[in-house]
């Protein structure tokens, strides 16, 4: 177990399905920060674990269930799914985050999470299942980075959404059927990290937003979208993954436009 996965099994055992910000500050450094978007917790103390602090008391048996990671020498990265009830209401939304650590403790993270997921649920009262558990999350290893795949992964983003393949999951298209249709003129690179043949990816695209977003949003509109995904290449070729990307700021944005 490489120390970046070693140091986010404690952030997801220890701090945050123990609701322990104490066993955090053991781990995670002072000026740490979280990134989603264009909205950045930067401090440990002071920004992140205060923003965290008000999730957990709307949602007290808050809980994470880990379906992947990914490592190298100096990061990881997880899909995850967050579930929890608040106000008699349930709900489990997924999200995918990049740690950094500097060998010692974590010193950031990039991450998205599909909170227009956990609106739809809460707002209709029915709670979508949680993915399956990966079965040894913790036991992965390292592979060589692989440039080629990065590659590959960066002309795929390229190309828009909805993406052709069946087997990378966007947020909840294959729950709702309403894909997010968004045309990519430019893909701005946060973070692209490879082992082996996985990828995962921390972007921003400019394009167009076409449709798939509730009232008042409307396109076609110039705008920016981040993302952050874990995608598997094979043969030249994405062939699996998931994907998160921000509708919920997105659909913000287009909110107060209006």
């Amino acid at each position: 177990m490489t120390t970046a996965l070693a140091l986010l099994r404690r952030w997801v055992v220890e701090y945050f399905n123990g609701h322990n910000a104490e066993a955090a500050r053991a781990f995670i450094a002072p000026d740490y920060a979280l990134s989603i978007g264009d909205v950045v917790f930067a401090g440990r103390d002071e920004a992140w674990l205060p923003a965290v602090d008000i999730q957990m008391k709307a949602y007290p048996g808050l809980g994470m269930t880990v379906h992947q990671t990914l490592t190298g020498e100096d990061w990881a990265a997880i899909w995850f799914s967050e579930h929890g009830q608040t106000d008699e209401r349930a709900a489990a939304w997924s999200g995918v985050g990049i740690y950094r650590s500097n060998g010692a403790v974590l010193t950031g993270c990039v991450a998205q999470e599909d909170y227009m997921t956990r609106r739809r649920q809460l707002k209709s009262g029915i709670a979508d299942p949680v993915d399956p558990p990966a079965v040894a999350p913790w036991d992965i290893r390292p592979a060589p980075a692989n440039p080629d795949a990065e590659a590959v992964v960066l002309e795929w983003l390229a190309h828009g959404w909805p993406c052709a393949e069946a087997q990378v999951r966007c947020d909840d298209d294959h729950i709702t059927g309403t894909p997010l249709e968004f045309d990519v003129a430019e893909t701005q690179i946060g973070e692209l990290l490879s082992s082996g043949d996985h990828v995962a990816f921390n972007v921003r695209q400019v394009g167009t937003y076409r449709t798939g977003l509730p009232a008042p949003a409307a396109g076609p509109c110039a705008e920016t979208l981040d993302c952050n995904g874990l995608l598997r290449v094979e043969n030249g070729r994405v062939v699996s993954g998931r994907v998160i990307r921000d509708r919920m700021g997105l659909w913000s944005r287009m909110r107060a436009a209006v």
